[in-house]
């Protein structure tokens, strides 16, 4: 999956960005099918702000969510959680749960 981070009135250093890489892991491990996503960290006076778009091949439509909190790390640990949960919503979207019978010939 392509990533890109980047900042509004914050700088993204290393440890962020390689934060971000460390939990997005865990998205992949639910959905093989993630193409790109693009975080922007955001700090407005005493908020720390997370949001996240993420391209899903066979989708026209992004999956996208964000996350406040007092920390930064905190606002992008409950932005993968948002982000997951989206994931494995549309995984049990497009898998096909109907029970394969055997054939019953004769």
């Amino acid at each position: 999956m392509q990533l890109e981070v980047s900042g509004q009135n914050i700088e993204v250093t290393q440890a962020l960005r390689a934060y971000v890489a460390e939990k997005t892991e865990r998205l992949e491990r639910h959905f093989d099918n993630l193409i790109s996503a693009h975080f922007v960290l955001r700090l407005e006076k005493l908020e720390h702000t997370a949001e996240a778009t993420i391209g899903v091949g066979g989708r026209t439509n992004p999956i996208h969510a964000d996350a406040v909190a007092e920390d930064m790390y905190a606002a992008i640990d409950a932005l993968i959680d948002k982000l997951d949960r989206q994931v494995r919503r549309h995984k049990d979207k497009v898998t096909d749960h109907r029970a394969t019978r055997p054939n019953e010939a004769d």
